[in-house]
């Protein structure tokens, strides 16, 4: 059982947890057939909606929010300002968006004869596992990494794990460090329970049905495509369910922007840094290594490919997901949680560039709590030392200095350079390797990140021309 020989029995202890044997996929030491393997679920986007429907999840209400818009209007020269809708997966059984990742999870686990599931989160994923495990009758055990060598925990991520004890799962904590990958693999070895991994195609499967609502309702309500739907980016399984739902229902022309809170210089396994950061999830910690390199999961292949789907990725700043936060909640009558509220942060000034007849819709929202609310979240960052001001956001600094807007003038967003990220992504799977591409392997990387071959091969060249 040591951390070694449980890394050893990796492959076979995942093919027993997911029922996937990923090796079926494999093209070669880079290569995979990604479309073969997303179809591997088995279940058409139909069966997908009733499973879901039966247990309470989707369905969810697309919400105008016309306040907000008319404050943008009002900031944006004439003839700008997109209508801005908001769709409110806050309305799902536990509360957010990921109770359709965990459903097609609980229902395949039982459908296989599972008797329970497994998942290793911190974020609101693990109270959907304990939820849809309670309505399939399940057993269900939560691994969340929460504190720091001195036992002190973020108020958000309490919340969520005293939310999945609500909801009948046992939660298992753990400090900051590799531990939480190993004590996963142990005990989907020991109970033989279900690895409802974030980053299955059960998962990303099951949120494919977000975007088609959203294209379904924006039609009838407005009789059009949305334009942008705002997406919040973290290990990139909204972004790339939602678009690929988007994609179904014939969105051809919807631009998908990813949107992340910057934190920049934040390490995530660092004990120092874990507790600086305001936010669990939707931050540039988890969104820039994943979609530079998705494979860096629980799983052998990650279903969640960013780069095939993003058109553009902006990050705001921490202050900025905060206002916005208030904002909804005092604007529109809206309280929830942050994660969402990272897209409306950057939608407002995403909107003041659009048209006045276009549409932006921000792809989901999320429960609050005492934990999750901005106050218990800006009370503890003063608490480790981050100063907490009004001010100029340009000013914020991760982990030193949080700065909330003065008006709604005031937000706005960073562009981030997909090239580059597209570049480092084919850099690394070069050094992967060690040896000339195949063209096998060069079509492959152009169709992981969109890029032409021959600006594949241009990175795989080393330059960096007009990048």
């Amino acid at each position: 059982m040591s951390y070694a020989d449980i890394m050893a029995r990796r492959g076979e202890i995942l093919r027993r947890a997911t029922g996937l044997d990923y090796r079926q996929f494999s093209r070669g030491p880079l290569t995979f057939d990604y479309d073969a393997m997303m179809a591997e679920v088995g279940y058409p986007l139909e069966q997908v909606r009733r499973i879901q429907s039966e247990v309470g999840v989707g369905g969810t209400a697309l919400l105008e929010l016309r306040r907000i818009t008319a404050l943008v209007r009002r900031l944006s020269p004439r003839g700008k300002g997109a209508r801005i809708f908001v769709k409110d997966e806050a309305a799902n059984p536990s509360g957010s968006f990921k109770d359709r990742r965990a459903s097609v999870s609980a229902y395949h686990a039982r459908r296989k004869g599972y008797r329970g599931l497994i998942a290793a989160t911190s974020g609101n994923y693990g109270a959907a596992v304990a939820s849809q495990a309670a309505i399939y009758g399940l057993r269900a055990i939560i691994v969340q990494e929460v504190f720091d060598s001195r036992g002190r925990g973020q108020p958000e991520i309490l919340e969520k794990g005293r939310k999945c004890e609500a909801l009948g799962a046992e939660v298992i904590q753990t400090t900051v460090g590799p531990e939480l990958f190993y004590l996963l693999l142990q005990l989907l070895e020991e109970t033989g329970f279900f690895n409802a991994s974030l980053y299955t195609p059960f998962s990303v499967t099951g949120i494919e049905t977000l975007g088609v609502e959203i294209a379904e309702q924006v039609r009838r309500i407005t009789g059009r495509d949305p334009d942008v739907v705002a997406v919040t980016h973290a290990g990139g399984g909204n972004v790339t369910g939602t678009a690929r739902g988007l994609r179904r229902a014939g969105c051809a022309r919807t631009q998908v922007v990813a949107v992340s809170v910057d934190l920049s210089g934040l390490h995530m396994a660092s004990d120092r840094d874990f507790n600086r950061k305001s936010f669990t999830t939707g931050h540039t910690g988890f969104a820039i290594p994943f979609t530079t390199w998705p494979d860096r999961v629980d799983v052998p292949r990650n279903a969640a490919r960013p780069l095939r789907y993003i058109d553009r990725f902006v990050t705001v700043a921490q202050g900025e997901v905060f206002y916005a936060t208030e904002a909804l909640a005092q604007l529109e009558g809206l309280e929830r949680g942050p994660a969402g509220n990272t897209s409306l942060a950057a939608a407002i000034p995403l909107a003041r560039q659009m048209d006045a007849d276009q549409v932006l819709v921000v792809s989901e929202t999320e429960y609050t709590g005492a934990g999750k609310h901005p106050t218990a979240q800006l009370a503890f960052a003063a608490e480790v030392g981050v100063e907490v001001r009004a001010g100029d956001p340009r000013e914020n600094l991760p982990g030193t200095r949080i700065i909330i807007p003065i008006g709604p003038a005031d937000l706005s967003f960073t562009e981030v350079n997909l090239d580059r990220l597209r570049e480092s992504y084919v850099r690394r799977a070069a050094q992967l390797v060690e040896r000339p591409l195949e063209d096998h392997e060069v079509t492959f990387l152009a169709e992981e990140t969109r890029a032409s071959r021959s600006r594949v091969e241009q990175w795989l060249a080393g330059s960096s021309e007009g990048v």
